[in-house]
């Protein structure tokens, strides 16, 4: 099997195959951290720790990038509102994004690099730009030449007098041309700052990536993945600004976008006002349905996000969770399947790996229902089957990783009167179809977590012992 991916660069799907087969590079955009993540952050993440794994199992190795903003305007701003040092900010929205990562299953990198412990590498790269004509100072600011770079444009498609009309350019005197972007901009004595040859200041949004890729990863790296809204003018701008720095290197041989989040038809974001954050989400649902529901959609594709897809996310993972508890006296060990793997090398499609990994759940209910516990060898041989291959699937999707008695033991939290009555109308279901394994299953495992049901000529009732 090869590994396809959708080359942003070039609008093709491509198929992967690194520089250094023994161990692909990868870097993925992170946090600026002045505050919580929402949700659509969280995307990338998932996302592509999910073709990090599959990059591991395929080549043997990874060296896997992604980085922390922790100097930046927005956590200047931060800290002259609440009073504090910058170091305040950073720290703590640092260390909770690690662990609202860690809540949905999001592996950490090989390196996560900040910012503030790359101004060395940073301003070097800098004096490489001024140096090749492709950088000049002004007022204690160093500014990149877009019209130094015959490539500005390559990855948006747009040609600079598009870009700009579309984009909020910072109008400055000291700017040549309207489109040039700051690498280095002087800092007021309450403001962080590092000296420099030009001015006591700091750097710019994009030239932190560039520094970070190249020193943890060289000049050259196979894969770059973030958010659309990356795009332009963020990536658009590490690679003018890498590639004029590299001497006309090549700077990311693919490049990989997720789409975003839409919230009641609008895109979610922070000016909007409509977000909804991790660090509220995975205390109020269960972090594994969050993690379901953002793999739910291709991540290419914008993803229509509510309380019903969470929903539908927790009522699928009971059934999952409950076929393997139906399964549990088959001790095997995981398997990923064919069609799982061959759905993630396809451009990283997990709907449809999700639905196979749905089907063997179905397949393996299908055989309990028809054999009415009355196992033969073979039956056994397919369940032990189905089981190893759930536990497969699931490994490759980060998903399922926990036992069935776990995911049901798992708090009560506001949805859990809804997620019960799925339970409930699941078994009614399974009564009508004859499914009577099925069905003694729901009442057991909800007899297990203090649910008492009690069947009337009105439907069943409820409540909890």
């Amino acid at each position: 099997m090869s590994l396809r991916l959708h080359n942003s660069l070039t609008r093709r799907v491509e198929v992967f195959t690194p520089l250094d087969p023994a161990c692909p590079t990868m870097y993925v955009c992170g946090p600026t951290v002045y505050n919580y993540v929402h949700i659509g952050n969280a995307r990338g993440p998932v996302v592509f720790g999910v073709l990090a794994a599959l990059l591991r199992r395929r080549y043997g190795a990874l060296k896997y990038a992604r980085n922390i903003t922790d100097v930046d305007d927005k956590i200047n701003a931060a800290a002259a509102e609440q009073g504090v040092p910058i170091a305040t900010i950073t720290d703590r929205f640092s260390a909770a994004y690690r662990e609202d990562m860690a809540a949905l299953g999001v592996a950490a990198p090989d390196i996560e690099p900040e910012a503030t412990r790359h101004i060395a590498q940073i301003i070097a790269m800098i004096e490489a730009l001024v140096a090749g004509g492709h950088a000049y100072v002004a007022e204690g600011h160093v500014l990149f030449a877009v019209d130094s770079f015959a490539g500005y444009g390559k990855l948006s498609r747009r040609d600079p007098e598009d870009m700009l009309a579309g984009a909020r350019v910072e109008v400055a005197p000291y700017k040549r041309n309207p489109g040039d972007f700051v690498l280095w901009k002087p800092s007021t004595g309450h403001l962080p700052g590092w000296d420099s040859p030009w001015s006591r200041g700091r750097p710019g949004w994009h030239i932190e990536c560039s520094a970070m890729a190249a020193t943890h990863l060289g000049d050259t790296i196979d894969i770059h993945a973030g958010g659309v809204d990356l795009q332009f003018p963020h990536h658009e701008n590490e690679i003018a600004q890498s590639e004029c720095a590299h001497g006309g290197k090549v700077f990311a041989r693919f490049w990989l976008h997720n789409g975003m989040l839409n919230f009641a038809g609008a895109k979610m974001s922070k000016s909007l006002g409509n977000i909804e954050k991790v660090h509220d989400l995975v205390r109020a649902h269960p972090p594994e349905a969050l993690r379901y529901a953002l793999l739910s959609a291709h991540y290419r594709q914008p993803l229509d996000w509510s309380p019903v897809l969470i929903e539908q996310s927790v009522r699928t993972l009971d059934r999952l969770y409950g076929t393997l508890r139906d399964l549990a006296a088959y001790n095997v060990e995981p398997t990923i399947p064919t069609d799982v793997e061959s759905a993630l090398d396809d451009d990283l499609n997990t709907p449809t790996a999700l639905a196979a990994v749905n089907d063997l759940a179905k397949f393996a209910r299908h055989i309990l229902a028809n054999t009415a516990g009355d196992l033969g060898d073979a039956e056994h041989a397919e369940l032990a089957n189905v089981k190893s291959d759930l536990l497969g699937a699931g490994f490759a999707l980060g998903l399922l990783q926990q036992s069935p008695a776990e995911w049901f033991a798992r708090g009560a939290s506001n949805d859990d009167d809804a997620r019960i009555q799925a339970l409930i109308d699941e078994r009614t279901v399974a009564k009508k179809s004859r499914d009577f394994i099925r069905s003694d299953a729901i009442r057991d495992q909800l007899a297990a977590e203090g649910i008492l049901l009690e069947d009337t000529p009105q439907g069943v009732r409820w409540k909890r012992a």
